[in-house]
């Protein structure tokens, strides 16, 4: 097992080989605008999962993962020269789902704040139900506690 920081450095190096290959070397048409976005190692930092996104629709995503499929030996190869680790990773490539998720809490955050703002809208001009204070009001001195129940001086004793 490696050191935790170690590997954190050295995720960090292979998303950087990654994307530089993958804008320089990579030629594979079906490529599209592919964003390495995260890469994450194993502790023992025998594998590397390789996190990225993809500019356009699905069929663009498909193609890039096939792309990136064809291409592993050569990415995984220039992540072997440039990071001089004695056992190379191996790579796998996940779609990152966090741009869409992100999109997604957006698009719910505005609507709950269009709601609210319906809501105040409804709440302005609203006046409660019933009588304007609802709560009973004190007796005076002079009015006999109702149910025969007794008042604070004959709960005293006096």
């Amino acid at each position: 097992m490696a050191d935790p920081a170690r590997a954190r450095r050295l995720a960090v190096r292979i998303r950087e080989v990654v994307a530089a290959a993958l804008e320089r070397q990579v030629k594979d048409p079906r490529l599209g605008m592919v964003t390495v976005t995260d890469a994450r190692v194993t502790p023992d930092l025998t594998e590397a999962t390789v996190f990225y996104t993809v500019y356009g629709d699905d069929a663009d995503r498909a193609d890039s993962a096939r792309a990136l499929e064809s291409a592993k030996g050569l990415l995984r190869s220039q992540v072997g020269r440039q990071t001089g680790v004695k056992v190379t990773p191996t790579l796998t490539f996940v779609h990152d789902r966090l741009p869409e998720d992100a999109r997604h809490l957006e698009e719910l955050i505005s609507t709950a704040r269009k709601r609210d703002a319906s809501l105040a809208g409804v709440r302005d001009g609203a006046r409660p139900a019933g009588e304007a204070d609802p709560y009973r009001k004190p007796r005076g001195d002079d009015d006999e506690p109702a149910g025969g129940m007794m008042s604070d001086e004959g709960l005293m004793g006096t």
